[in-house]
């Protein structure tokens, strides 16, 4: 399975790189089996969007409850996230 990301774990944790190329049709809605905490790295214009709410701009940090339908929406340039999973 190809993923929409580059992917390197750096001290137990996941960071991704999501590239300005990436077709939008790869960014699809999706579940984790387990909390993850999101860390914002860089982004241009990507968003975030839960399930039956309005994507919003990712700034910071935030948290994905498991079993929460979600996608992200592509921006500008990259995108890089740390993932912690919980």
């Amino acid at each position: 399975m190809n993923l929409p990301f580059k992917e390197t774990i750096v001290k137990g944790s996941h960071v991704r790189e999501f590239s300005s190329d990436v077709d939008s049709d790869e960014l699809v809605w999706h579940r984790d089996k387990e909390n993850r905490i999101i860390e914002i790295i860089e982004n241009d214009g990507w968003l975030f969007q839960y399930d039956n709410e309005l994507p919003f701009i990712m700034e910071d940090s935030f948290f994905i409850p498991k079993n929460t339908f979600h996608r992200i929406i592509k921006g500008n340039g990259n995108l890089v996230v740390r993932i912690t999973k919980l």
